[in-house]
């Protein structure tokens, strides 16, 4: 991940609308979504299919509880 994600607190939250023709297939298309992203720990927050597609909500994880946080350590790196 770049080194940009070092500011985020925790996660990255991606919501959008996906054409696909049930909740299961729309639940494929998130996780290669956020893969492609370069997210490996990812969660589904909220999908719901309506129509040609669903509404989804997918959460990529930067940092879980516990990890070593990039942005504890941002104004040792940059000088400050």
């Amino acid at each position: 991940m770049s080194r940009i994600f070092d500011r985020v607190m925790d996660a990255i939250d991606l919501e959008t609308f996906l054409v696909c023709k049930d909740e299961e297939e729309g639940k494929k298309i998130s996780m290669q979504i956020m893969n492609e992203l370069g997210f490996n720990d990812i969660s589904i927050v909220f999908i719901q299919h309506q129509g040609t597609g669903a509404r989804v909500r997918i959460r990529g994880y930067i940092y879980k509880p516990g990890d070593h946080y990039g942005w504890l350590f941002e104004e040792k790196r940059i000088g400050g």
